[in-house]
């Protein structure tokens, strides 16, 4: 399947992995490209020599295109932004913030930048500054959410922009691969789904709370402070919007969730530990490789649209 995004990264498939803290290292994303998607690195918060390790390790895996996605706010974005550079890879994502300064080096050095956005204005604002594409992300979204839905966002970024859109939020399967291409999107955007791919470093815990959930057991945290974040309910999730209920201020509710990500992927922790996954968990159901889901999305998907 041919789309602007594909002849962008030059992949097979226009299908993205998403950049998931903790989650998306190098085995996924090489997995992923391999599979003829585009998988990304997930810079998280990460320290620049951890990351140029990861883009390294990816590049012994896969000889295909593969990206880092670069969270802006993090302390080491700028010394993240010149890595990518030296090491050559092909496509950056970001989120948590405007890469507009890092914009010029990047696409000097050919660099495809693609910005994750939850809003028509923020979406134009990326394509003035010279984006390629934006990742146009519902509030469906496993983490940290915008309050659009995919199906309100993505159309009306599609009318808003020249550029090609990415649809992300509550996609996994086929038939939502397909939906998204009717509302005009030229790829999609998966996170939840990689999650519990065979080549994921996720602790089986996590896999498990995702395979287990129902379409109910999604919530969101912090509303309350401006950093809204999707999660699946455990005794965590109810103790924190406890406390936001009773008032609680941005530094307690913060204290509760130091680490908490990775305690839950790393660890397996999936009773305190912050489980970040979309409404679609309840939707996928079990354990495959990543070349069984991108091609299993694809068959199906292209059924529905060749009907």
């Amino acid at each position: 399947m041919k789309t602007r995004i594909t002849e962008l990264f030059g992949i097979e498939y226009p299908i993205i992995q998403g950049g998931m803290a903790w989650v998306a290292d190098y085995h996924l994303a090489a997995a992923v490209s391999n599979a003829g998607g585009l998988g990304l690195i997930g810079a998280a918060s990460a320290p620049g020599d951890v990351v140029r390790t990861q883009i390294r390790e990816a590049k012994k895996l896969t000889d295909k295109p593969f990206g880092v996605n670069i969270m802006l706010l993090s302390p080491y974005a700028e010394e993240v932004a010149h890595i990518v550079v030296e090491e050559g890879v092909k496509v950056v994502t970001t989120g948590a913030g405007n890469p507009g300064k890092y914009m010029e080096m990047w696409k000097a050095a050919g660099i495809k930048v693609v910005p994750v956005v939850a809003s028509v204005a923020l979406a134009k604002m990326m394509e003035k500054a010279g984006a390629d594409a934006v990742v146009a992300e519902g509030t469906e979204s496993g983490g940290h959410i915008g309050s659009a839905t995919t199906m309100t966002l993505v159309p009306q970024v599609v009318d808003a922009v020249e550029i090609p859109v990415i649809a992300a939020g509550g996609i996994a399967d086929g038939r939502g691969f397909a939906a998204a291409m009717m509302l005009g999107a030229e790829a999609v955007q998966i996170g939840t789904r990689f999650c519990v791919a065979a080549e994921c470093i996720c602790h089986e815990n996590y896999k498990q709370k995702i395979i287990k959930a129902k379409d109910i057991d999604s919530e969101v945290t912090g509303r309350s402070n401006g950093h809204p974040i999707r999660c699946l309910r455990n005794q965590m999730s109810r103790e924190y919007l406890r406390l936001e209920k009773e008032g609680a201020g941005f530094e307690e509710l913060e204290r509760l969730t130091v680490g908490s990500l990775r305690n839950a992927v790393i660890d397996g922790d999936v009773k305190n530990g912050t489980v970040m996954a979309g409404q679609i968990a309840g939707l996928i159901k079990k354990e495959q490789s990543c070349k069984e889901i991108v091609e299993e999305i694809m068959e199906q998907a292209e059924k529905l649209m060749h009907c």
